[in-house]
């Protein structure tokens, strides 16, 4: 009786052993060039441009006081010689106080711009990751990884490679969902504004 439990032990064993070797031969997984995905997603190009007219916009009247604040300053160096010494020292003052201030309206400025931009990347991010994780379960995937900014791959087999499978589905998607006639016009609109 001992035999036969080790007999059963032993085939139990081996039958385990051959379940995993067919896991091993039936394992998929891939990778996706993250910086690419990122680059060439639709979506991505579009939010990117909005944010982009979107900048300009609010940093114009910035640009404005800047450009007035240079001519000022250049009639200051012409006006010092005539107007004398004591002005000269005083315009200096207001100046160097209003510069000050253009200085700081300008770092909030690309402090408040780079808070926006980082929240948009961060958002369609997290929408990528989660398209990917979906994509990956469908699919029947094991392991998806990630190349780009942070590798965590430092060789792969082309053929393991689905970037551009996922960024053509999450293309379309983008599309379908806003409509290729509304991207359309939002190009035709912002080459028009460039004019």
């Amino acid at each position: 009786m001992k035999k036969a439990l080790l007999i059963l032990g032993v085939t139990f064993a081996l039958f385990s052993c051959n379940k995993t070797e067919d896991k091993k031969d039936n394992f998929k997984t891939a990778y996706i060039d993250t910086v690419k995905l990122l680059k060439d997603y639709d979506k991505y190009k579009d939010e990117e441009e909005k944010f982009k007219v979107k900048s300009q916009e609010l940093g114009r009247p910035l640009e404005a006081k800047l450009q007035a604040f240079q001519t000022e300053a250049a009639g200051f160096q012409r006006n010092a010689q005539i107007k004398g010494m004591a002005w000269a020292q005083q315009k200096g003052a207001e100046l160097q106080q209003r510069e000050q201030q253009l200085s700081m309206e300008q770092e909030a400025f690309l402090r408040q711009i780079q808070v926006e931009s980082d929240s948009i990347r961060n958002s369609i991010v997290t929408g990528l990751k989660d398209y990917i994780k979906e994509y990956g379960k469908k699919e029947g995937y094991d392991y998806i990884y990630g190349t780009g900014d942070a590798q965590t791959i430092l060789f792969a087999k082309e053929p393991y490679d689905i970037t551009d499978t996922v960024l053509k589905k999450l293309n379309e998607e983008f599309t379908s969902k806003n409509g290729s006639k509304a991207k359309k016009e939002d190009t035709e609109e912002v080459k028009e504004d460039k004019k």
